[in-house]
């Protein structure tokens, strides 16, 4: 399905206290849809995480994009400056990956609890730092398919300190895509083979896809590392593994 007919709200999800700010997207009509948990960049739900929130509904698909900066700068998002990576890298640094599960979690009770409309089923995509957190909410057991695009520091750290989030691997509950441009200078080619290795090791469904010329968000046609070549063909591979699995 494809060009589909959407609506958009903005929704308050409830965690405890915590009420987080998320997009949502879905199509218009009778339903069931399978939903996708869309996980910003450091640069908040901005207009590119509405766009692919808005591109998945109009495939099929609910798709809901919550604010991972909730706790640390409530409405916060920004363009692609040196000065927005700055104050962006800041509040990912202010992170933990205790509060992000919960907050993933949160989402995907909010859709199963307030949507009129029932989930066939949950899939979680990220990019850049949220390619790092979907890795992380690939162990939640709702998750059946995940997508993570460039999520730096897998191998060597995780949000708030402690083991590696490669570490958890073993936990993964679906399948998971891995998308990474080798041009990336922020994730050595030696730790996207160390992530592929992990998830051969514990026999997850997975595929590693590498792009030969694109570099650190390729997929995002708003920055300048944008590649209108790789992001096509990741965008197959997506739909692939959602359409499969969801």
């Amino acid at each position: 399905m494809s060009n589909l007919e959407i609506r958009t709200r903005q929704v308050d999800v409830p965690n405890g206290d915590l009420k987080i700010a998320a997009y949502l997207a879905e199509p218009v009509g009778e339903g069931p849809y399978p939903t996708v948990v869309v996980i910003q960049e450091i640069f908040g739900v901005n207009a590119h995480i509405r766009e692919v929130t808005e591109r998945f509904a109009r495939s099929g698909y609910r798709a809901i994009a919550p604010a991972i900066y909730q706790r640390l700068a409530p409405g916060f998002e920004t363009g692609y400056t040196p000065e927005a990576i700055q104050i962006g890298r800041q509040y990912k640094d202010q992170t933990k990956a205790v509060e992000l599960l919960a907050d993933i979690q949160a989402t995907i009770d909010y859709v199963k609890a307030h949507c009129a409309i029932k989930s066939q089923g949950f899939g979680c995509i990220g990019f850049c730092f949220g390619g790092h957190v979907a890795y992380l909410v690939s162990t939640l057991p709702d998750i059946q398919a995940t997508a993570s695009f460039y999520g730096a520091g897998i191998t060597t750290m995780t949000p708030g300190g402690g083991a590696p989030t490669l570490s958890r691997t073993a936990d993964i509950q679906g399948t998971l895509y891995a998308f990474f441009g080798m041009q990336d200078a922020s994730i050595p080619v030696e730790q996207v083979n160390q992530i592929e290795a992990a998830l051969q090791e514990h026999h997850i469904p997975h595929k590693v896809l590498r792009y030969p010329d694109a570099e650190h968000g390729f997929f995002c046609d708003h920055r300048a590392s944008y590649n209108p070549a790789a992001a096509t063909a990741a965008w197959e591979e997506v739909q692939e593994l959602f359409g499969h699995k969801l």
